[in-house]
């Protein structure tokens, strides 16, 4: 996981490594170098309103786990850090320390994207009017099984990976545009089909 920014996506399978990424500051962190770019533990730390020794310690743990690198060829005392993947991704299993580690992650991730719901909430007044019609909130009921829900979610990614290049390459982004948090989450409702149950029992 040491490879160029240009690799899209890391699949964690470690639940160690998982367990490591799933801390609120370490989270932000990579966040900010996915979306800024390189920096400092000292310019992370003004961006986030923490401390620099906090930050590198934070930011040396994500490089042991292989989620951020040094620059290479950098000069200077303070060598800036990056991510090494614009995205990381994970599956859950039933493995208990996966579903242990699984469960933590998310957990860290629905608390920071409140927060950043809560942010906005709190300047959304100020914003012009074709934002604040861009933006906002909502949901739709399905009626999906597990495989077709993944095959939406897959959609969902394709159609959100056309806008990646951007990430990396600023002379990419139009005019008028600005970093924007496309939140996804996919919550069943209610309990598993009988008829799913009836079938995980016939395997037993």
């Amino acid at each position: 996981m040491t490879e160029e920014l240009h690799q899209r996506t890391v699949k964690v399978t470690d639940p160690r490594a998982l367990r490591a990424y799933a801390h609120p500051l370490r989270m932000r962190l990579i966040g900010l170098l996915r979306g800024e770019g390189p920096m400092t533990a000292t310019q992370a730390a003004a961006r986030l309103d923490d401390n620099v020794p906090n930050c590198s310690f934070h930011l040396r743990q994500l490089a042991k786990y292989g989620f951020a690198e040094r620059v290479p060829g950098a000069d200077g005392r303070e060598r800036p850090w990056r991510a090494t993947t614009l995205y990381t991704s994970w599956d859950d299993s039933d493995d208990p320390a996966m579903r242990a580690a699984t469960d933590q992650i998310n957990s860290v991730m629905v608390d920071i994207y409140l927060q950043r719901a809560r942010n906005y909430l709190a300047i959304r007044a100020d914003e012009p009017v074709e934002w604040r019609i861009a933006a906002g909130f909502g949901d739709a009921l399905l009626h999906v099984t597990a495989a077709e829900l993944r095959e939406l979610t897959a959609e969902v990614d394709a159609l959100l990976a056309r806008y990646d290049e951007r990430i990396a390459d600023p002379a990419k982004r139009p005019p008028g545009s600005r970093p924007v948090t496309f939140v996804q989450m996919a919550l069943p409702r209610g309990g598993v089909p009988v008829e799913e149950q009836r079938g995980e029992s016939d395997h037993d």
